[in-house]
């Protein structure tokens, strides 16, 4: 009983609240070194053998961070924003990662090897993420300041389509065409599904904190 009533008196006085912050904050932190070592992958400096291992690692830490955003949702008496929001921002965000880890090993099968290509369109991945980060942060302490770091985050999501566009414009332009073309653009493409989940979350996140500041 008194278990019971010292969580309810951490939940009401916002404990229960921030916790969820933190989680998805975490959550996003596995998802920035997933794209900063998809990024040490097209650069080389991360080894075949040890790829694998190190995204499986990267992405294991996500999903566990996941699956205590969902396990806390059972559970919690009052959350920051809308419990299905709140369910569906992680779930965009996982599903960042999710391909960030598919790039990487696609890379690795097709045993790419040029750079100027994705390196602009990663950048663009990490800088939005840090964005959905920050906005995220201020979901308990000023919600009024998380639909414009939303804004922000997807202002890279769209950045990412415009690089996408102009990388496959460029990339079809080349007056010989052989399989390393095809291979580059399932690699583009990849990384242009990133920013379209990328953006999701972001709406998500705008959407749910204009309903909490009603």
């Amino acid at each position: 009983m008194r278990l019971r009533f010292l969580r309810l008196l951490r939940e009401l006085s916002g404990g229960g609240e921030q916790r969820f912050v933190e989680l998805l904050a975490r959550q996003i932190d596995a998802t920035i070194d997933g794209a900063r070592l998809a990024r040490e992958v097209v650069g080389g400096l991360v080894s075949d053998t040890s790829l694998r291992e190190q995204m499986r690692l990267v992405e294991h830490e996500g999903d566990d961070y996941r699956a205590q955003v969902v396990e806390a949702l059972s559970e919690a008496l009052v959350t920051p924003i809308d419990r299905e929001d709140l369910f569906r921002v992680s779930r965009a965000i996982d599903d960042v990662l999710d391909n960030l880890r598919d790039f990487a090993i696609e890379w690795d099968l097709h045993r790419m090897d040029s750079t100027i290509t994705f390196d602009p369109l990663l950048e663009a991945v990490i800088e939005g993420m840090q964005e959905l980060r920050s906005a995220v942060t201020y979901l308990v302490e000023d919600p009024s300041l998380v639909s414009a770091g939303a804004v922000q985050a997807k202002k890279r999501g769209n950045q990412i389509r415009r690089l996408f566009q102009s990388a496959v414009a460029d990339l079809f332009s080349a007056e010989t065409f052989d399989m390393r073309i095809l291979k580059t653009r399932e690699l583009l493409r990849r990384l242009d599904i990133v920013g379209i989940r990328l953006r999701q979350a972001s709406d998500l996140l705008a959407e749910a904190s204009v309903k909490r500041s009603h």
